[in-house]
């Protein structure tokens, strides 16, 4: 059964490029172009993974990461989040928080599908919500 990736981000171009990756390795692909979708997507869709845009429209990035660990349905979701914004004390801060990784735009797609199949690779298969 193949992993499933919900991509959460409102530019077009990010998330052509995304899909087409995560397609590309046969993750079952959900997309979200708003705060709001993406909470409705990680509940219907239930991914392993949500690669998740900080700051889109309706609620940002961290708004959504935080009411998804306020989920005990979702949880454990693996959230990474996507920013223009360098690392600082405000990912560093998100991090303790409950997002797993903070991948800085623009981003390598083969550091983000390392950074993606590291994490699938650490959680036990038991707390997978695909499985």
């Amino acid at each position: 059964m193949s992993y499933r990736v919900l991509i959460a981000d409102d530019e077009p171009n990010i998330v052509a490029s995304l899909e087409f990756l995560m397609r590309g390795s046969d993750y079952d692909v959900r997309i979200a172009r708003d705060g709001e979708e993406a909470l409705r997507l990680a509940g219907s869709f239930r991914p392993d993974v949500i690669l998740l845009d900080a700051m889109m429209p309706q609620r940002s990035g961290f708004e959504v990461c935080r009411r998804i660990r306020a989920d005990p349905a979702l949880r454990g979701m693996i959230v990474v989040m996507l920013t223009a914004r360098g690392r600082n004390a405000e990912a560093d801060r998100e991090l303790d928080r409950g997002v797993n990784a903070y991948v800085t735009k623009p981003f390598s797609t083969k550091e983000l599908m390392s950074t993606v199949r590291a994490l699938l690779q650490s959680v036990p298969q038991a707390e997978g919500l695909s499985r």
